[in-house]
């Protein structure tokens, strides 16, 4: 118990420092790639693997791992990329993603690294694979690309967004007037899931690509209010990982500031494990769902907009 709470104590110095831990791989060629170590739960040599009837092109087939059946998606393949060979070389990385777990087939894994959000910047125009990344770092003069892992797993299991009957209510918007829900999230894809999920309720929404983005968006509309930024945004909905500023960061300056501090914030994320209850009480946000339940996210917000069932 005094490892784990080591652990979690040591983790969470990294909150309000903009910072994270990256785990770097390859897939074909000498390009590098980076998944956040909170994501990972371990890596192993890529065990022999079972292929299903019509499986998914993009899934080279299933591990039995610790007693659990998890599916391996060949990134490469699943980026537009040649597929990975089957080798001694090749690793696959569990991770848990939108309350799942899967399995990311690489041809190789090299080391975790610790940078800073601020050096983690969105991806050039026109770069390629740019629509499968969310963010690009430079480590070792080299650069290093973050795969929108969202859109990918969205491609092969779509993501529903609808809400059930009972949670639908277009009066809500009508409650907070002209106010609108800001939504922070690097993945286009993410955007407009939360989007999507919420049109029903009847929100205006706004939109930031990441946290350096909505701080900027939110002090720009503060300026046009008397007393605080809640008299424009009535609530922020934010991810965690994001580039130049992660959704911790931006909540702590949120938290620090005396004209913003009021508005909720909810933080939404595909990120998953025993750290983030303490990350997000150290931070001073109002809630924490997971990704991605359409009836639990505007649940949320219906309690934090003071909507009452």
């Amino acid at each position: 118990m005094a490892g784990i709470l080591d652990s979690v104590n040591q983790r969470t110095q990294l909150v309000g420092q903009n910072r994270l831990e990256l785990l770097l791989f390859r897939l074909i060629g000498p390009q590098r790639f980076g998944i956040n170590v909170f994501k990972v739960r371990e890596v192993l040599q890529c065990p022999r693997l079972t292929s299903l009837p019509n499986q998914d092109p993009f899934i080279k087939g299933v591990a039995h791992i610790r007693g659990q059946t998890i599916s391996v998606i060949d990134l490469s393949k699943a980026t537009g990329g040649r597929d990975i060979p089957l080798d001694e070389n090749c690793f696959i990385i569990i991770a848990e993603y939108n309350r799942s777990v899967q399995g990311f087939l690489v041809a190789g894994v090299e080391r975790i690294t610790t940078l800073s959000w601020q050096d983690i910047m969105p991806p050039p125009e026109g770069a390629g694979k740019s629509s499968y990344l969310t963010a690009v770092t430079e480590i070792d003069n080299e650069m290093v690309s973050i795969l929108d892992v969202e859109k990918i797993l969205n491609e092969i299991s779509p993501v529903s967004t609808e809400l059930s009957e009972e949670v639908v209510d277009e009066t809500v918007g009508q409650s907070i007037g002209d106010r609108v829900i800001m939504i922070a999230d690097d993945s286009t894809v993410a955007r407009n899931q939360v989007k999507r999920a919420l049109e029903p309720l009847g929100l205006k929404m706004v939109l930031a690509k990441n946290g350096q983005d909505a701080l900027n968006q939110l002090n720009e509309l503060d300026s046009e209010c008397e007393n605080s930024v809640e008299e424009k945004v009535a609530l922020l909905i934010s991810d965690i990982e994001m580039p130049e500023m992660d959704g911790y960061t931006l909540t702590a300056e949120i938290k620090s500031n005396e004209r913003l501090r009021s508005m909720p914030v909810i933080l939404h994320t595909s990120l998953s494990g025993v750290f983030n209850n303490a990350m997000v009480e150290k931070v001073g946000a109002e809630d924490f769902i997971p990704k991605f339940h359409p009836d639990e996210l505007a649940t949320a917000v219906k309690k934090w907009l003071k909507i009452e069932e």
